[in-house]
């Protein structure tokens, strides 16, 4: 019988959980704040792991001073996942910043306001129709 999902996918969704888990209960750096891991890439020799996370800072130097603090304890994270996992090897970690959350709400909100003004020109525009089929009437 075949798998449903191949073993680098398996040790993504695994890597992800645990990684998430240690982010919220372990790591205590002030510079990490609130966190999501929203994926996992591992490669196929299961050497490398990039873990994509999110979070709703939206100035770039925090986010930067972010993923430095959480490079900074990857090689922490590894040793910790080393314990959990039962791998021979566990992947090096990498933290690359999940933009997707970000850019959404910006979309989002560009749609609000493109509504809101297709909204307002729409009632523009009807109120000088009734102007002027009041004028004509008169």
């Amino acid at each position: 019988m075949k798998r449903e999902f191949s073993r680098t996918e398996r040790v993504a969704q695994q890597v992800q959980k645990e990684v998430a888990v240690i982010l919220q209960r372990e790591i205590k750096d002030p510079r990490i704040g609130m966190v999501t891991v929203s994926e996992v890439e591992v490669t196929k020799d299961l050497a490398y792991a990039k873990v994509f996370v999110s979070s709703f800072e939206s100035d770039k130097t925090k986010q930067n001073e972010l993923l430095k603090a959480l490079n900074e304890a990857a090689p922490y994270i590894r040793s910790l996942l080393a314990k959990i996992m039962k791998m021979r090897t566990v992947p090096a970690i990498r933290f690359h910043l999940d933009t997707s959350l970000i850019e959404g709400i910006r979309m989002s909100r560009l749609v609000d306001e493109a509504r809101n003004q297709d909204k307002t020109k729409a009632q523009d525009a009807g109120r000088d129709v009734d102007a002027d089929d009041t004028a004509e009437d008169a």
